[in-house]
């Protein structure tokens, strides 16, 4: 039986050409390990046969040592998943593809991922507008084949942070948005129509903010009763400063039980926020856009200002009495960070400081902090070590 026919029969190994030179790894995320090990075999007996030398391993998932049987050439780009990666990494990953492709006519990418297809998704979409800016008529790769596989095989499991961050890259190298280099401070994040996460309604939800992947606040546990408010504000006083990639994670700790759902997930990031208001629908919320328990007309609303001072004439946001608040955020529940060790954890983990394990001195690495005097376009087009 071919691989192709293997792959056909089973669901939890998918391989697909996006194009000719990008194929399309994927596992899914219930794959046991013996599984998983021998389809790799499969997949790069494949590749070998087919490729030779001439492809390269873009590992979009956690890192794993038996991923470099697919290949000993592998670089590791990978993040959380159902979760968009930082906008430096979506433009190093293009940025690496782009020099791989571009080295010899005859190289192939590969993308692994092991997971939602999101991740695929987010640099197949990225790598589309990147291309369309960076490679010259002969260059180009089929566009439409790349767009076809996005709708098709991505979209619908997509999250709308990575579409977000996706449109964000878009916009950025076409000029279409605009760099946003004032740090902001978060003041509110309002939650207009309150979930039912609790058998008679109403929920107890609690906030925890990353900035770059890394907690930087943690808010008490709200205690909302059924309908009895329409909406819930969740201050910060002063003002906590964020700049650069953001998270925001809102759970609902269970009643009397030691466990925590999550409510919706958002990211974000501040170069691309220009109003000091900034309302997010369910549309636009991670796992709540498709949560029954999320009402429809539901949204997110984040205020902004540009100092940690407190903003006046804000008082009507303020909570009524059936609104309380339990402050003892040392408990370990509320504490515990679903992404520490992302790195050394095959689960949802945290994402830390990643290293190129396959690096040449010809793949230059794009550093975004010159986005403080550069536009997205020149740095991507003629980024340096």
């Amino acid at each position: 039986m071919s691989i192709s026919q293997t792959m056909e029969d089973s669901c939890e190994l998918d391989l697909v050409y996006v194009t000719e030179r990008i194929i399309s790894v994927s596992f899914s995320s219930t794959t046991d390990e013996e599984n998983f090990r021998n389809n790799i075999r499969e997949v790069a007996q494949m590749l070998k046969s087919k490729h030779g030398g001439n492809y390269l391993l873009f590992n979009l998932s956690e890192r794993r040592h038996d991923i470099t049987k697919l290949h000993s050439k592998v670089l590791d780009f990978g993040w959380p998943d159902l979760h968009t990666p930082a906008l430096e990494k979506i433009c190093s990953v293009c940025k690496a593809m782009d020099t791989w492709l571009n080295a010899n006519p005859h190289n192939v990418v590969v993308l692994h991922n092991k997971g939602n297809r999101g991740r695929t998704g987010v640099v197949i979409a990225a790598y589309m507008h990147y291309s369309n800016i960076s490679a010259s008529a002969d260059q180009a790769l089929d566009r439409f084949a790349m767009k076809r596989f996005y709708e098709d095989k991505v979209a619908p499991v997509g999250q709308p942070s990575q579409k977000r961050y996706v449109h964000y890259f878009s916009g950025l190298l076409s000029g279409s948005i605009k760099m946003n280099n004032k740090p902001l401070f978060l003041h509110h994040v309002i939650m207009h129509g309150i979930p039912n996460f609790e058998s008679k309604g109403g929920c107890r939800p609690f906030l925890r903010i990353y900035q770059a992947m890394q907690p930087v606040y943690t808010s008490g546990i709200y205690n909302v009763q059924g309908d009895s408010q329409t909406s819930i504000c969740i201050t910060i006083e002063p003002g906590l400063l964020l700049k650069g990639d953001i998270l925001l994670k809102c759970y609902h700790k269970k009643f009397r039980s030691p466990a925590r759902d999550v409510i919706f997930r958002v990211q974000f990031h501040t170069c691309a926020i220009h109003d000091l208001g900034v309302v997010f629908g369910k549309e636009d919320l991670d796992d709540a856009f498709k949560d029954d328990r999320f009402p429809e007309y539901g949204k997110v609303e984040f205020v902004f200002s540009y100092g940690p001072e407190k903003i006046q004439g804000m008082e009507h946001l303020e909570n009524g009495p059936s609104v309380s608040v339990d402050y003892n955020t040392s408990d370990p529940l509320i504490r515990w960070d679903s992404y520490d060790n992302f790195n050394m954890h095959r689960e949802d983990s945290m994402e830390g400081r990643w290293e190129w394990s396959y690096c040449p001195a010809s793949f230059p690495r794009v550093n975004l902090l010159k986005l403080e005097v550069c536009t997205w376009r020149k740095i991507i087009l003629n980024s340096s070590s």
